[in-house]
């Protein structure tokens, strides 16, 4: 079935298809080309993060199929909590897991309560960082290419100050609001795009930005609408997740796995990570799809891609009810020349477990509104892979 913006194939036949039903038809009548978006609620605008997941597939997702009472929605590549966002809004409770920590920093504070008296602890956080004057040093790779030194200084000086904050909803929402200024006080040009230029960035600007991060991401969190609800993060590789680490069965799984090939979540957190304490270097080499993989001596293959699917089916077979549904979002990629179709993989990898393919949706990304970024795979479309337990 062909319509406007997306192509809507529903699988019929075949040993591992499943008949037709009701929700074959309400999903053939979802516009998947999202092309009349409502305009996105602030909490979506707190961090940077490329790539990221349009919240109107989750959502519809979890609109149409069933969330058995008492289970919960789960996202194993939860990435900056899309699709944990869209089901506390749904009134649905939710775990998701992501190697980076952070996207897990963001997903938290996202789907975490409003911590108290925010604004007035980053404004007496800020005036302590400016007074100091410390010639410490950072075990940062290239810092001095990418930080000027006074802008080091004070990057330091407030990672020093919010480590004094007890409170673990304040502490991660002051970490996460200096990590999302990050990139605009270095030399890097953009979030996006790897090269220094320079930039009329004074250490004051340093300590006015992360104050005005801080009261625009209090006021995100106070703006929202809706109960916060039960969301877990964990902050793990979801190929090595104890299934006993979810907390619960799981009713319904959305997700957005890594392309291979196709982007690296952790190149364009390194700085941010290594300021914040974390090891990105470590996140890289357990980072499914990235690109650094694809191009070293005994580079990875279309196999590894179907390997790590198969230890993801593992776990969602271990953790899924019974007839429970299964969605992944997955565009092909471009490994060596050789375009991989990834929804193949996930539905043959699938049908392994015993999965069958409900419904197999084509949708065309826009060049402007798109949930993945084109620039190395130039990934055009998406496939929405509707699976249902047997």
């Amino acid at each position: 079935m062909t319509l406007t913006g997306f192509t809507t194939e529903v699988i019929a036949t075949g040993a591992n298809a499943l008949p037709r039903s009701s929700t074959n038809v309400q999903l053939e009548a979802i516009d998947w080309s999202f092309e009349k978006r409502e305009r996105a609620h602030a909490i979506e605008a707190i961090h940077p993060y490329p790539a990221k997941f349009i919240g109107e597939i989750p959502r519809a997702l979890m609109r149409t199929l069933p969330c058995p009472k008492g289970t919960l929605v789960f996202d194993p590549f939860a990435g900056s909590g899309t699709t944990l966002l869209e089901a506390q809004r749904l009134g649905l409770p939710s775990v998701g897991v992501d190697l980076n920590p952070i996207a897990c920093l963001i997903a938290r504070v996202k789907t975490g309560a409003r911590p108290i008296d925010l604004a007035d602890k980053a404004r007496a956080i800020s005036a302590n960082a400016s007074r100091s004057r410390s010639k410490q040093t950072w075990d940062i790779p290239n810092v001095d290419h990418w930080f000027k030194a006074d802008i080091q200084g004070a990057i330091a000086a407030l990672v020093n100050e919010i480590s004094t904050i007890s409170d673990l909803a304040s502490h991660d929402a002051l970490r996460l609001a200096l990590s999302s200024i990050l990139v605009r006080v270095s030399n890097q040009d953009s979030d996006t795009r790897y090269a220094a230029v320079k930039k009329d960035i004074a250490r004051a600007d340093v300590f006015t930005s992360f104050i005005a991060a801080v009261e625009k991401l209090d006021k995100a969190l106070a703006s929202r609408n809706w109960d916060i609800g039960p969301a877990t993060v964990i902050e793990a590789n979801t190929l090595k997740v104890d299934p006993e680490q979810l907390g619960g069965r799981v009713g319904l799984v959305i997700t957005s796995p890594p392309y291979p090939n196709a982007y690296e979540y952790w190149l364009y957190h390194k700085y941010r990570m290594w300021w914040l304490g974390f090891d990105p270097l470590a996140v890289k080499e357990q980072e499914i799809g990235a690109r650094a993989h694809f191009f070293k001596r005994n580079h990875h293959t279309e196999e590894n891609f179907w390997n790590q699917m198969r230890d993801t089916f593992r776990l969602i077979n271990h953790v899924l009810v019974k007839r429970g549904y299964a969605c992944f979002v997955i565009g092909r990629s471009k490994i060596h020349g050789k375009i991989i179709n990834n929804a193949d993989i996930i539905q043959a990898v699938a049908a392994e477990f015993g999965f069958g393919t409900s419904a197999r949706i084509e949708r065309t990304i826009s060049s402007v509104r798109k949930s993945f970024n084109l620039a190395h795979a130039n990934i055009k479309t998406e496939t929405i892979l509707v699976l249902q337990k047997n």
